[in-house]
């Protein structure tokens, strides 16, 4: 194989690198409990005191859709407590946007999905109605004089389980046409669990290439084991943030039986073994972990690092 197919981090890789907790967002929609409010409080404050600072606390839809999300205001009010923490919150459509403005979280993440099958199943709107609204809630949010920021998340980037093959060139296209239409910055999301390390550089490169910094994320579900592999794959396009789950919890009702996105846990202890600060304290983050597996009774839980635990190699003080 030749060095120019190496997966191997460059001399300039960064060494730092943001973890954003989304569990309580996309993790707890899929599961068929509802937590109560005063325990999503504790999660909050722990994975604050672990060393998180952006946490997805949850989304504006309707409570009857999703009752496992109904205390979102109260979540977002809740967390707005806590110094230098950025709150962010999904947000399905305008009336959605409206509810996240008035809750004051710092940024509302707007899903859009570059197979049409699955935004009509999804949102049932085609992908360029999902622009326009985004177009939309620029307008409002300027309107409003917010500083809250706009993210455009395009969704089964790698594949679908309804449409199959996503075309890159559509993905990309509708990324630009987010940035076209006002949102702040970008992410890419592997929805379903297609990407492999090979297919995450080929598209990363090419969207660093048109958005630059402002794409900013990366979401990886771990459905078929490659999670951490495409995480890599990122992190050596110039990524520096990810979405992950505690106890890699989640899933979508389009991959029925697949485990969510990649274990915020793993995550994390793979970054620091590699020298890259993510700012979590470990073992704060394994009592967490651990709390997870009394409020998810009987709930399918993922991750390696909380079976095995921290080698004694580890630094003890890795994260702080």
């Amino acid at each position: 194989m030749s060095s120019s197919s190496s997966f191997c981090l460059p001399a300039t890789a960064t060494t730092t690198a943001i973890v954003r907790e989304v569990g309580l967002r996309d993790g707890l929609q899929s599961l068929p409990v509802v937590l109560p409010t005063p325990t999503k409080f504790e999660w909050i404050d722990a994975a604050y005191a672990a060393g998180q600072r952006e946490i997805e606390v949850g989304s504006f839809v309707p409570a009857r859709l999703l009752p496992q999300l109904a205390d979102t205001d109260a979540l977002v009010m809740h967390a707005k407590r806590l110094p230098g923490l950025t709150v962010s919150v999904l947000v399905p459509n305008l009336k959605g946007a409206e509810r996240a403005l008035a809750s004051g979280a710092d940024l509302m993440l707007v899903p859009l999905s570059a197979s049409h099958a699955h935004s009509l199943a999804n949102l049932r709107k085609t992908p360029r109605e999902v622009v326009a609204m985004v177009s939309q809630m620029r307008a409002a949010r300027d309107a409003a004089g917010s500083a809250m920021l706009i993210e455009g998340g395009v969704g089964t980037a790698f594949g679908c389980t309804l449409q199959g093959h996503v075309q890159q060139e559509d993905v990309l296209a509708l990324m630009q046409a987010l940035l076209d239409a006002g949102a702040d910055r970008v992410s890419l999301a592997d929805t379903v669990g297609y990407a492999d390390p090979a297919s995450v550089r080929r598209l990363f490169e090419q969207a660093r290439h048109i958005a630059g910094d402002q794409l900013c994320c990366a979401h990886f579900h771990d459905t078929r084991g490659l999670g951490l592999a495409n995480v890599l794959a990122a992190l050596d396009c110039g990524v520096s943030r990810f979405d992950a789950c505690l106890a890699g919890i989640g899933g979508c009702p389009h991959a029925p039986g697949a485990s969510g996105n990649v274990s915020t846990e793993d995550l994390v202890f793979m970054l620091e073994s590699m020298g890259i600060a993510t700012g979590v304290d470990l073992g704060k983050l394994l009592a967490l972990r651990e709390a997870a597996g009394r409020w998810l009774p009987g709930q399918p839980l993922h991750g390696a690092l909380w079976r095995a635990g921290l080698p004694t190699t580890f630094p003890s003080h890795a994260g702080v």
